[in-house]
């Protein structure tokens, strides 16, 4: 089993809003390739940070609790 990460919903959700086109986001969820990659493109010129932002307040129902639990950088439910 790999590791695990337990993020505040409300802390991811606004890291996403503010500072999503940075990959912030998908730093704190451990992907580091993909922040990287977010990061230079300015969040996939805009439209990845979006994306993300929606896949967030998507999840936010599924999750039971104040945090999103993230194993290896994957979505854990």
């Amino acid at each position: 089993m790999g590791e695990e990460k337990r993020i505040s919903k409300i802390v991811l959700l606004l890291m996403s809003i503010f500072v999503g086109s940075l990959g912030v986001d998908r730093f704190m969820r451990g992907q580091i390739g993909w922040g990287i990659l977010k990061l230079v493109t300015c969040g996939g010129f805009f439209i990845w940070e979006l994306v993300d932002l929606i896949i967030i307040a998507t999840k936010w129902g599924q999750y039971e609790g104040d945090d999103f639990v993230f194993v290896d950088g994957e979505w854990k439910y």
